[in-house]
């Protein structure tokens, strides 16, 4: 009775801290990112561009922000997360305030691309993955809180950010938006901390592993990972699935303000992704730990393909409205549920590094995507095609995701059958 009178434990577990810097630094640095909708009209008067070329801004930031991951991941896996956390909210901040210096929109697609992009992709998946190593049990409730971030950012930044530009212009609505990246997101980033083992506690919380091969998590190496079926039709389907996930993010808004509705209430809808976004990561993450995490993934997909085909018969407010906070959902439960899913199949020995591989598929499918989206409206005056072509693509993410579901299991069951029949 003594002895265990003199163990303390801390309150709160400090997993859930780690969570709220990744919270912290998902609404930071994907908040800013998806201002950029607000944007668009400013910069196509001021730079006298197509909506195209101005969407292709966001193609550029989003294509490093994911493709970077496969650098940071690894970096994260070797050296920690907390470093590159903190530098990306730092490099986010700085591209935000030398976009607003911009002369040309050359000099945007270096500012805002490269700065935002880099930043976010330096920050983004070594928080992410550090909190799949705190967690076991309910890995898919924190990844989704975590991730909520983005919804939160999607909700508070595009408004905040749209008043910035009534009161200040588009310039210093960039210069003030950079400043809170550095002071916020770089503040709370320090929170971020790699393994629990460190500070003598286990996953969840429980007392740590005392065996010597707890002395490395465990999981499967990089190259064996990579080269699996699963990985492989996982990567095949957020591929597809990439080219039209982001088209809402930079269209909707420029969509709804060509239908007649007032620009306050037409980013008041990208917002409401953000509550749908918001709900999705929180309680879609949740219920992936008790229905699996792989078939809400494939849900996940169906929802999105669903959510977009009502867009694309939407053209009054509350129809926008009603698609964005479903759309947000799907969305929010998509970006929950994948890091958790990487880290189902393939361990935590190098999650942070695999969940950087992964995210090159969506780096292409962003970088292509909304560009082609705003190249196509510019040479038909109209998001018909691009919207129905984006809901096909979950579509045909769900198949695959299906397909290998269905593959990996006939494979477990006969090597199962192999072992226990006689030689």
């Amino acid at each position: 009775m003594t002895g265990q009178a003199t163990i303390s434990h801390p309150r709160i577990f400090q997993g859930w801290f780690v969570v709220a810097a990744a919270f912290a630094v998902t609404f930071v640095g994907f908040g800013s990112a998806y201002t950029f909708s607000a944007f668009v009209e400013p910069l196509q008067r001021n730079f006298g561009a197509s909506r195209g070329s101005v969407s292709l801004v966001f193609s550029l930031a989003g294509f490093l922000y994911f493709g970077l991951g496969i650098l940071s991941g690894p970096l994260a896996d070797r050296f920690g997360s907390r470093p590159l956390a903190v530098a990306g909210m730092i490099l986010t901040g700085l591209g935000l305030a030398a976009a607003s210096a911009a002369q040309s929109l050359t000099q945007v697609y270096a500012a805002y691309g490269l700065g935002v992009g880099l930043g976010v992709g330096c920050a983004y998946v070594p928080a992410i993955g550090a909190v799949q190593r705190w967690f076991v049990r309910r890995r898919g409730f924190a990844s989704g809180l975590a991730v909520s971030g983005i919804g939160v950012g999607t909700l508070v930044m595009p408004p905040l950010a749209s008043l910035l530009i009534g009161m200040l212009g588009w310039r210093g609505a960039y210069l003030t938006l950079g400043a809170l990246a550095m002071v916020l997101g770089g503040g709370l980033a320090l929170l971020i901390e790699n393994d629990p083992r460190r500070r003598g506690l286990g996953p969840d919380g429980d007392p740590p592993p005392s065996t010597v091969a707890a002395a490395r998590p465990e999981g499967a190496a990089v190259n064996e990972a990579i080269r699996s079926m699963r990985f492989v039709s996982l990567y095949a389907a957020c591929l597809i699935c990439s080219f039209g996930v982001f088209v809402p993010f930079v269209h909707l808004v420029p969509f709804a303000q060509d239908h007649g509705i007032a620009p306050s209430a037409a980013v008041w809808l990208l917002g409401v992704i953000g509550i749908g976004s918001t709900a999705g990561r929180f309680f879609l993450g949740g219920l992936a730990d008790r229905m699996g995490r792989e078939l809400s993934l494939l849900l996940m997909f169906v929802g999105m393909a669903l959510a977009l085909a009502m867009w694309a018969v939407s053209t009054t407010v509350w129809p926008l409205a009603a698609f964005a906070f479903v759309y947000g959902v799907f969305y929010g439960g998509w970006v929950a549920v994948l890091p958790a899913v990487v880290m189902d199949y393939f361990g935590g020995r190098n999650v942070a590094g695999l969940i950087g591989i992964l995210y090159t598929s969506v780096a292409f499918g962003t970088l292509v995507g909304p560009s082609a989206a705003g190249f196509a409206f510019d040479v038909s005056h109209s998001y018909t095609l691009p919207i129905l072509l984006s809901a096909a693509a979950n579509v045909a993410a769900a198949i695959i995701v299906t397909a290998s579901s269905s593959l990996a299991v006939g494979n477990t069951a006969l090597q199962r059958q192999r072992s226990v029949s006689p030689p």
